[in-house]
C-alpha cells in the first residue's frame, strides 16, 4: 500500500506542475524508467550473448547443420536428445555452454560421435578435465554385451581424436573378442584379469598391465578370468575416419 500511495503521489504533483504553466515545456523522462529494464537483465547473460566464445559458437553451427541434414525441426531434435527447445535454439546459437551430458544426448539424438559435434572448433583444447565418479556413461559395441564404458574426457584436433574410457566387466558381461574400428587403442589393467585377444593372441592381463595394438585387427575380452574387471581403454583415431 505504500508503494501504491508513493506513485500516486509523484502523478498528483506531476499534474499539479502542469497546471501550474509548465504544459509546453518537454516532457521529462521519468528517473530510472530505463534503468530499471536493464537491471531486469541477466548481466551473465548479456556478456554471454555479446561475446559467445568461439567452442560454443561451432558447436552450435555444427549442430545445426546435423539437424538439418537429418531433416529434424528444433521440437524434433530437442524430443529425441531429451533437452528443451529453448535449451536447442541456445547452444545452436552459441549462447550457452552444453554440458558434457547434453552433447552425449545430442550426439546419440543425431546418431554421430560425441567428437563430430566439435569439428569446426579450430583451436586446440589443452585439456579435459573429469572429477572422479562424474565419467559419462556411455553406449559403444560392447555395451550390448554388458560391458560398461565412461567416457573419461576428450581431445579434439584437426589432426586427432582423443578418448579414454573406463570400462567395467562384471559377472554379467558377455565375451566379446571381435572390436574392430581404425585407429590404434591402449589398454592398462586396473582390476581383475581378463584374457584379452588381439588378432591370433590371448595376452592374460592382471591389473598393473598394458596393452597397445592396431585396433583394425578383431579385438576385446575373450576370457573373463577374475571379476570385477576394470581397465582404462585409450583409443586414438584420425577425425572422421569412423
Amino acid at each position: 500500500m505504500k508503494t501504491k500511495t508513493t506513485r500516486v503521489s509523484r502523478q498528483t504533483k506531476g499534474h499539479a506542475a502542469k497546471s501550474a504553466g509548465t504544459r509546453g515545456k518537454p516532457t521529462q523522462p521519468q528517473p530510472g524508467r530505463g534503468k530499471a529494464l536493464n537491471i531486469e537483465q541477466d548481466p551473465a547473460h548479456v556478456a554471454s550473448a555479446e561475446v559467445p566464445l568461439q567452442l560454443e559458437r561451432s558447436i552450435g553451427r555444427r549442430v545445426k547443420a546435423l539437424r538439418h541434414n537429418a531433416d529434424l525441426t528444433v521440437s524434433e531434435l530437442s524430443k529425441r536428445a531429451g533437452i528443451s527447445s529453448g535449451m536447442l535454439s541456445k547452444i545452436e546459437t552459441g549462447s550457452t555452454s552444453p554440458s558434457l551430458a547434453t552433447l552425449h544426448a545430442l550426439s546419440k539424438a543425431l546418431n554421430v560421435p560425441v567428437t563430430s559435434l566439435f569439428k569446426l572448433f579450430e583451436e586446440q583444447r589443452d585439456a579435459s578435465f573429469v572429477p572422479a565418479g562424474h565419467g559419462i556413461v556411455t553406449e559403444r559395441r560392447g555395451t550390448r554385451a554388458g560391458h560398461q564404458y565412461q567416457l573419461l574426457g576428450h581431445i579434439l584436433t584437426r589432426r586427432i581424436i582423443f578418448e579414454p574410457y573406463l570400462i567395467t566387466l562384471t559377472d554379467r558381461s558377455d565375451v566379446f573378442p571381435i572390436f574392430q574400428h581404425t585407429g590404434v587403442e591402449y589398454l592398462y589393467m586396473l582390476q581383475g584379469e581378463v584374457g584379452y585377444r588381439h588378432g591370433s593372441k590371448i595376452y592374460k592381463m592382471r591389473p598393473g598391465d598394458s596393452l597397445l595394438f592396431d585396433s583394425d585387427v578383431p579385438h576385446g575380452p575373450e576370457v573373463l578370468h577374475k571379476l570385477p574387471a576394470l581397465y582404462l581403454s585409450i583409443i586414438v583415431s584420425l577425425p572422421d575416419s569412423d
